[in-house]
């Protein structure tokens, strides 16, 4: 056999061998877990918001992705995270920062194994081609961030490729406006964040311009062979940037608030891909 091939021959198979024992251990420890979530829920406890963030961070150490945070998150205050989408990889990157929930497209809440994961992380679920329910649910994620829950809201309302961020879409950012409304006049006002997320790394070396659609999961790509794919591959470097915190008094239109966040992502994802620092 050609030493070419069987090199080939030998990376597959071993990339094969490393998804199936990381499949294994996802579901060893998943299922478990979705049961102990599922108590938590129905028994009102407390540990329903925290059990999905330590869940996350075990996922993520499993999976070999290796989340790297840069800047806060506001701890004193509820708020609203603003994030591109670049793959399914995004959800327990970002839930390894803290206990929070996603907005997701109502199709999600349909699909099998995944719609279980989403819903007990208290996803909430919009049909964003029926503008009433869209309005609807704006308030509901207003009622959720008064409650000082922290929503990350995927603004794209689709995922990329991961080499450009796409325009952001306005609807869902009444919910910061109509927030401060829900709260408690004791409660501390919602604010704002942005957050660009990259995956910067394959196997410790710099993921290029051309391989990033190879993480990526956008179109029409069937998500298990995906997954799979991804599994097979090594391990992934992904850094989270999250932005300061805005208050929603300084830009009270959603539209402006679309723009503003979709500039502040759009020039921080920059940074993060072409490892420039940002100008003075």
């Amino acid at each position: 056999m050609d030493t070419l091939v069987f090199h080939g021959f030998m990376m597959r198979l071993l990339g094969s061998i490393r998804a199936t024992v990381l499949l294994a251990a996802f579901i060893a420890v998943t299922l478990p877990l979705m049961l102990l979530q599922w108590l938590f829920l129905k028994l009102g406890l407390k540990q329903a918001k925290t059990l999905p963030n330590s869940y996350h961070k075990l996922v993520c150490r499993i999976l070999g992705i290796r989340v790297h945070v840069e800047g806060k998150l506001a701890s004193d205050r509820p708020v609203l995270l603003v994030s591109n989408h670049i793959s399914w990889l995004d959800i327990p990157a970002l839930s390894t920062v803290a206990p929070l929930s996603f907005v997701a497209k109502a199709e999600v809440g349909v699909w099998p194994f995944v719609s279980l994961l989403a819903k007990l992380q208290r996803t909430v679920f919009v049909d964003r081609t029926r503008r009433t329910l869209v309005k609807d649910k704006a308030g509901e994620i207003a009622e959720r961030l008064a409650t000082g829950d922290t929503i990350v809201l995927f603004a794209e309302g689709t995922s990329s490729d991961g080499n450009r961020i796409l325009p952001f879409r306005s609807s869902l950012f009444s919910a910061a406006s109509l927030a401060p409304n829900a709260a408690n006049d004791n409660g501390p006002e919602p604010v704002v964040q942005t957050v660009s997320i990259a995956y910067t790394h394959l196997h410790g070396l710099p993921i290029l311009r051309h391989e990033r659609p190879f993480i990526a999961w956008y179109g029409d790509m069937d998500m298990m062979s995906h997954a799979w794919n991804v599994l097979k591959s090594g391990p992934i470097d992904v850094t989270v940037r999250i932005g300061e915190p805005v208050r929603l008094a300084s830009l009270r239109d959603r539209k402006a608030l679309a723009a503003f966040s979709e500039a502040e992502v759009r020039q921080s994802y920059v940074e993060q891909v072409t490892a420039r620092p940002r100008a003075a």
